[in-house]
């Protein structure tokens, strides 16, 4: 199979019952971070997130921003929408430059140990007045990996609040291992096809306020998830997916996972290259 292949979002349904995984939360367990804070990893371990951790300066993001701008317009042009740009970094250079940026890679490794994958890079673009929201969800019941040794990272391309929809966390969620969830598959109000009905009986949710150039780390079992953009303001954010080396794929996702930070033994990932566009 030809990796350079536009993956979904996730599989089917059925495909994923095909597929054994564990779905466990694994703790931050690091003596010696390089980057982080112990007090972040404590946090990270208890709260399943870190946010407002900045990595690019405005001029570097200005310039991330008008090139994310130049190729939505060619998206649009060919019929696609705002949230189709998925496996960006398999087809967009500049998108491939992000998943392997060392200053992203430092933050995950001290996270999930020396030996990283990127495999999932994705543009969750909001626009002004679209009207999706993002249901109540967990990343890793979507995806055929396990164990389940994955962080997601959401960088801000625009700046992202409440007014324009930004992220928003359920603290401590995580702990609570797979939560039970609906499908919507015929729900054109939303972006996802996995729900999470209620919850009731956890925390309370925060809003992941970012300001462009910064980034939010969270656990694949946080639940998560965003309101519809009713504002004036666009809302953009690049969702950047690690695992551990040790990690399996199924389903050719393995096709997808370069090595960021230390080495897959084993070579189970594909490691393209950096594509040319």
């Amino acid at each position: 199979m030809n990796p350079a292949k536009q993956f979904a979002i996730a599989p089917a349904e059925d495909e994923l019952a095909s597929v054994e995984r564990l779905l466990a939360f694994y703790p931050a367990r690091n003596p010696s971070p390089r980057t982080l804070g112990s007090e972040q990893l404590a946090s990270f371990n208890s709260r399943g997130y870190l946010t407002g951790i900045r990595i690019f300066p405005t001029d570097e993001i200005d310039a991330i921003r008008d090139r994310f701008d130049e190729l939505l317009r060619q998206v649009l042009a060919e019929g696609g929408d705002s949230y189709s740009i998925s496996s960006a970094h398999l087809h967009h250079g500049d998108a491939y430059d992000l998943l392997t940026d060392p200053r992203i890679a430092a933050h995950v490794r001290d996270l999930i140990g020396e030996d990283v994958v990127g495999w999932g890079c994705h543009y969750f673009c909001k626009m002004p007045h679209d009207g999706k929201r993002v249901a109540w969800h967990q990343d890793a019941t979507y995806w055929p990996l396990t164990p389940s040794k994955t962080v997601t990272v959401w960088l801000a391309i625009d700046d992202a609040d409440e007014e324009n929809a930004c992220m928003r966390f359920v603290p401590g969620s995580h702990l609570r291992g797979p939560v039970a969830f609906d499908l919507k598959d015929d729900d054109q109000s939303t972006v996802l096809n996995q729900e999470v009905g209620s919850i009731d009986g956890f925390d309370e949710p925060v809003d992941n306020v970012l300001s462009a150039g910064e980034i939010s780390l969270h656990s694949d079992l946080l639940l998560h998830g965003s309101e519809a953009n009713e504002s004036d303001r666009r809302r953009c954010g690049l969702t950047l997916r690690y695992c551990a080396a040790e990690v399996r794929a199924y389903l050719d996702w393995n096709l997808k996972g370069v090595v960021v930070s230390g080495s897959d033994s084993d070579g189970h990932w594909a490691n393209p290259p950096r594509p040319e566009s």
